[in-house]
């Protein structure tokens, strides 16, 4: 791992537990809600508020379609064993289907293919929003800082949530501290990919794999170092910082609150 994304994985989960137990009992909530993928961000994610409130406060919901693969759903459900806690299981192809259907989007929209994996994506997070609303519960996000700073996440879908425990964490800070809370190693090094389609990988769309990634957005973010700067030190062609900082620049809309209007206010 890289100097820039060193950390202490014991100091860390101190910080993260200290922070999801302050954040529920000040919203008065009496748990949490997480969408369990079977994918390392929701495994963690899911550990850490096990730490924090106990497993009997925190419901994983496991909300796969009919193209998910089944070693994903097996990993979900091995997860939800081992950390003891309670789950629902959606199917959530038919409502996706209905939406597709009431839509026209057939199959073969390929030029639809973003905007149809989308659908997926908000209507996994309405999902927990019902449970949530349905226990008193706040949803639990489980987007890493990678994903968040070249903007690889769905608005109002996985981008949104009541609170983010480890949106501060790189991906491969994630899978550190996933190992060290004895999450299981074929979920912490498991490629990444959220299943919006058939065979979704996270290298169909973000410009490097994570290793190679996550030292880039440090260096640029964390350090502040130039392009230049960030090329000579991870050894990483200029044009490749560059599309990375691009990427960055265009996803801004994504990482802040929508812009409002000037009101004036009549007194």
């Amino acid at each position: 791992m890289s100097d820039l994304l060193k950390i202490d994985p014991e100091k860390a989960v101190e910080t993260i537990i200290d922070f999801i137990k302050r954040t529920v009992e000040a919203s008065g909530a009496s748990g949490v809600v997480i969408g369990l993928s079977g994918g390392v961000d929701s495994s963690l994610a899911a550990a850490l508020c096990v730490r924090a409130l106990g497993p009997y406060r925190v419901l994983g919901v496991l909300m796969p379609t009919d193209f998910s693969p089944e070693e994903d759903i097996e990993d979900a459900v091995e997860l939800a064993k081992i950390m003891g806690i309670r789950t629902e299981f959606i199917n959530v192809q038919f409502i996706i289907d209905a939406f597709f259907k009431s839509l026209g989007i057939t199959e073969d929209s390929t030029k639809l293919k973003m905007a149809r994996a989308n659908i997926l994506a908000r209507v996994r997070m309405v999902m927990l929003y019902y449970y949530a609303n349905v226990n008193n519960y706040l949803v639990v996000g489980t987007g890493d800082k990678s994903e968040a700073l070249i903007g690889y996440f769905t608005k109002y879908g996985d981008g949104a949530a009541d609170f983010f425990p480890i949106r501060h964490l790189y991906k491969t800070q994630v899978r550190e501290i996933a190992r060290y809370l004895g999450v299981p190693e074929k979920i912490a090094y498991k490629p990444s990919s959220p299943q919006l389609y058939p065979e979704h990988k996270a290298t169909d769309e973000i410009p490097l794999d994570y290793d190679r990634l996550d030292p880039v957005l440090a260096g640029l973010f964390d350090q502040k170092m130039t392009p230049a700067e960030v090329s000579r030190s991870t050894g990483l062609p200029l044009e490749t910082v560059m599309t990375v900082r691009d990427r960055y620049n265009k996803t801004e809309h994504k990482r802040v609150s929508p812009p409002r209007s000037v009101q004036l206010w009549c007194v």
